[in-house]
């Protein structure tokens, strides 16, 4: 499978080269070639298959033979000793739980796979390589603890300062040994627009082997495609079509679904559910396209103003409008909707959701009133909701458990580097600190 840049097509990378690179040299996103499809036999019997098998399956049908099957197999055996199930919330609503691995988010599926991967290359090699990372919230965590003591990879996290939650901030301040945590006096945006900057940078990039785990890499994206794989498989038995509602921030989520669906994956709706960092559902709406400075919000992880991936999304329709919005439905909402819907479902169901989880219940409910038909609605949960305790408890009235990984972290003091959102002092510290 080669890999080619959202600016220039004639750049090509194979599946080694897009990892490691992370983004090409003109600065775009690498996508795939093509888009093998996963076999009617598979997908005949995909709800007897578990997720791995499913992940196998997947990563084989992409990966073309560029890292063998037998391979993915051991792969991913190692990367996942979690599940992705869907619980029912209400007729025909169903919750994908993506909070089950080592640092409680999504972000684990897509962090141990990458991880196990590029392990998979350096041993090959005999490399060693420096991870750049800019997280709102939990990529942080699931980069933290899926490159933890990974022989030949060193990783840099910075993280808006104020801008996450306390646990959040701890889980990716408190591992050290080969985890170093930059705190930005900035918001989300500033700290990607560093990273993408030392990536860019013709003396760092020269003299340091660079790699990306944000969702700008595209073995972030992967991975996260096999939980909607999963889900069709768990939910297959109904006989219903299926509508997936993904909270939206920079929106490497909604483009792994898309993934899923161009390899095969019956969808019969995406719906891209933001809190007011709405500049995608503004243009799904509207053909245009403006992107702004990030408001703050209570769904923190989702507070990104110019999401890297609107390109990706784009072209998974040929850069058309008229096709994206098709097959996609944009919608936001604001903090207070947000808690409503938090406490409406705890009421009506007893079920506790963090605040994205809550704006991609609200997503799908308004698809749900305005298009109707009789659809298997299936909303993504991207975070345990104790990641954000004092949030959720103060919201329900509540007391919530606080499973023990997460609560064992509070009594631990974090470590960070505390600096200004300014490239030059940042490229300062990764030539002092870097080797």
């Amino acid at each position: 499978m080669k890999f080619y840049s959202t600016k220039t097509e004639s750049l090509k990378a194979s599946l080694e080269e897009a990892i490691f690179n992370s983004l090409p040299p003109d600065n775009g996103l690498y996508m795939p070639e093509s888009f093998p499809k996963i076999s009617d036999e598979f997908l005949a019997d995909i709800q007897n298959k578990s997720f791995k098998e499913i992940a196998v399956e997947v990563a084989d049908t992409l990966f073309e033979g560029e890292i063998t099957r037998t391979e993915l197999e051991d792969l991913i055996e190692n990367a996942y000793d979690f599940d992705a199930p869907v619980v029912e919330i209400g007729t025909n609503n169903y919750v994908l739980e993506l909070f089950h691995g080592p640092s409680m988010a999504f972000k684990d599926f897509g962090a141990r796979f990458m991880a196990a991967v590029m392990s998979h290359f350096l041993i090959k090699s005999e490399k060693k390589i420096n991870i750049l990372v800019a997280t709102s919230g939990d990529t942080g965590g699931a980069v933290a603890q899926g490159f933890y003591k990974v022989p030949g990879i060193d990783v840099t996290i910075l993280y808006p300062s104020g801008k996450v939650s306390e646990i959040q901030e701890k889980q990716l301040t408190t591992l050290g040994h080969n985890v170093t945590a930059i705190e930005i006096d900035g918001t989300f945006d500033d700290c990607q627009q560093l990273v993408k900057e030392a990536f860019l940078d013709g003396e760092l990039s020269s003299k340091f082997n660079l790699a990306s785990a944000n969702s700008i890499n595209i073995a972030r994206l992967i991975p996260q495609s096999f939980y909607f794989f999963s889900a069709y498989a768990q939910l297959k038995k109904l006989g219903k079509p299926i509508v997936f509602s993904v909270p939206s921030g920079n929106f490497g989520n909604l483009s792994a679904g898309l993934l899923a669906y161009k390899m095969g994956l019956p969808v019969q709706h995406f719906v891209a559910s933001t809190n007011l960092n709405n500049a995608v559902p503004r243009y799904l709406a509207s053909g245009t396209y403006e992107p702004a400075p990030s408001i703050e919000t209570i769904s923190n992880a989702m507070d990104v103003g110019s999401p890297s991936n609107f390109v990706r999304l784009k072209r998974f329709f040929t850069d058309d409008w008229k096709s994206a919005t098709e097959k996609i439905f944009g919608t936001f909402f604001d903090d207070e909707q947000t808690r409503d819907a938090m406490r409406q479902v705890y009421e009506t169901s007893v079920y506790v959701m963090c605040p994205h989880t809550a704006v991609a219940y609200l997503g799908l409910k308004e698809y749900r009133e305005k298009v109707g038909g009789d659809f298997t609605g299936v909303f993504l949960s991207t975070a345990h909701p104790a990641k954000f305790i004092d949030l959720v408890e103060e919201t329900l009235g509540e007391k919530i458990e606080i499973p023990a990984r997460l609560e064992s972290l509070l009594h631990i003091e974090k470590v960070s580097i505390k600096m200004k959102a300014d490239f030059s002092a940042f490229k300062e510290l990764l030539l002092s600190r870097l080797h």
